[in-house]
């Protein structure tokens, strides 16, 4: 082979390694468009087509997501759901899960959605779900037993709180400089503080103001609440890429708390409407 020859066969050689790594990267590019539409037209197309709908929700959570005294699931964040789900005309299956393990979950797509207080508060999780209409609104409030003094949230400072780490409520504990103590919930967050193990917890108050209704407590009381800062709106939270079936589903909300329904589920479960956003006196 003389030197002419052999340049243009590595010249070839070259241009045809460059077509073979370009169609590569479009073939990455063009399967990573495929797994995202699949993703967003799988849920839809359950939707439009009356299908099945997975949630994931606690089940331990009351009166948002419990089990009631004959076992069936239920609480106002459930029936939501399925009120969601009927306006829509689709089944939802839930699928119980411990709180810390609810992202996970998300993630790795064992449900579509999750139907737990969500509110999506921090840049992460906004950069990474999507939330659906609000159905709830609530704010923070500090528990503590009645002897030790917090009357504004700077007195948290140093302080042991019971948290579930991954919660709103450990980011609301931790700003203000409260130790977090671990726990899997809000009754154990409560046994905690009771027993003494940890000094308090920042919780959301309806939650809080159930609890005491179901289980009066001598010892402990509401501290402070949250103010506006920390009002904040629930409702369903997706992963990304689901726009149009979030649409439908914020959509359903809407109807449901304009023929009352949502009213009455917050009747049922709290005594009060609780789908109405807190304005700035209040």
């Amino acid at each position: 082979m003389n030197i002419s020859l052999k340049w243009a066969s590595l010249a070839i050689a070259f241009a045809v390694t460059l077509v073979g790594c370009d169609n590569s990267a479009k073939q990455s590019t063009t399967q990573d468009n495929v797994t995202t539409a699949g993703a967003e037209s799988d849920l839809l197309e359950r939707i439009n087509n009356h299908g099945t709908i997975t949630v994931g929700t606690e089940g331990t959570y009351p009166p948002f997501t419990y089990h009631d005294e004959t076992g069936n699931l239920t609480g106002y964040d459930v029936e939501v759901t399925r009120a969601i789900a009927d306006k829509l005309g689709v089944t939802v299956e839930f699928k119980e899960t411990q709180w810390d393990a609810m992202m996970a979950g998300l993630d790795a797509k064992r449900f579509d959605a999750i139907a737990n207080q969500m509110s999506l508060t921090t840049p992460e999780r906004q950069a990474k779900y999507d939330k659906s209409e609000p159905y709830s609104w609530s704010n923070s409030v500090i528990v503590a037993p009645k002897n030790i003094k917090i009357e504004k949230w700077e007195d948290v400072k140093d302080k042991k709180s019971a948290q579930s780490m991954s919660s709103h409520y450990a980011e609301v504990a931790e700003q203000y400089g409260a130790i977090l103590v671990p726990v899997d919930g809000m009754a154990q967050a409560i046994t905690l503080v009771e027993q003494g193990r940890a000094d308090m917890t920042v919780n959301d108050k309806l939650a809080i103001i159930d609890y005491f209704k179901q289980k009066p407590n001598q010892n402990l009381e509401i501290k402070i609440e949250g103010g506006d800062a920390s009002v904040r709106g629930a409702g369903l939270a997706f992963r990304k890429h689901n726009d149009e079936a979030v649409a439908k589903i914020s959509q359903a909300t809407k109807e449901l708390k304009a023929d009352g329904t949502l009213a009455r589920l917050g009747e049922q479960f709290f005594g009060q409407d609780i789908s109405n956003q807190p304005t700035a006196t209040q």
